[in-house]
């Protein structure tokens, strides 16, 4: 399963666009999931629902980027060359993640899913979390170090020695969709 997190407008507008790393993630994470709709590999989007109450948030309510009023229908959206699909799986994240009180976990199951592939934002919160906690649920993390950004170089490449590390596979799209291939 392809799991894609935070790709929302408003996550994504901290980076400038047009640049790296933005650019790459857009075009990395678009490449995946079009070869893995190709390939019959499930597609899912997992992100915040919009503002959470301050008691939705609790702690998480220190380190939140989206304050203020409401999310606009804009913020909410994804990019256009990444956004969502009829039969790709909706999953609504309230924490970094993407398996804190979801449905992530129940529908990897249903589904006979063992393996997570994960691309998104940030490396040094959800990708990390969300990583460590699959494979507390005997998942098997892969993270697409060209299809994840952070603020900062230093984070990403932290995040993906950690996962290599400790918990998962790194690897890059192209190395991805060649061993997709062979399956």
């Amino acid at each position: 399963m392809l799991l894609l997190l935070d790709m929302r407008n408003s996550v994504l507008d901290a980076f400038p666009h047009g640049e790296a790393p933005l650019r790459d993630l857009l075009s990395n994470v678009a490449e995946l999931r079009e070869q893995c709709t190709r390939w019959r590999v499930p597609v899912a989007y997992a992100a915040q629902p919009g503002l959470m109450s301050e008691q939705q948030q609790g702690l998480l309510r220190d380190f939140q980027e989206e304050r203020g009023p409401r999310l606009d229908a804009a913020q909410r959206r994804f990019p256009d060359c990444v956004a969502p699909r009829p039969h790709d799986w909706l999953i609504a994240k309230k924490r970094y993640s993407a398996f804190h009180d979801s449905t992530l976990l129940w529908r990897m199951r249903e589904s006979g899913r063992d393996q997570l592939l994960i691309a998104g934002v940030y490396a040094h919160a959800g990708v990390l979390a969300t990583a460590l906690d699959a494979f507390t649920h005997d998942i098997q993390p892969y993270i697409v170090a060209d299809a994840i950004a952070d603020r900062t170089a230093a984070d990403h490449l932290q995040t993906l020695r950690f996962v290599a590390g400790s918990c998962g596979v790194t690897l890059t799209t192209k190395q991805l969709l060649v061993q997709l291939r062979t399956f």
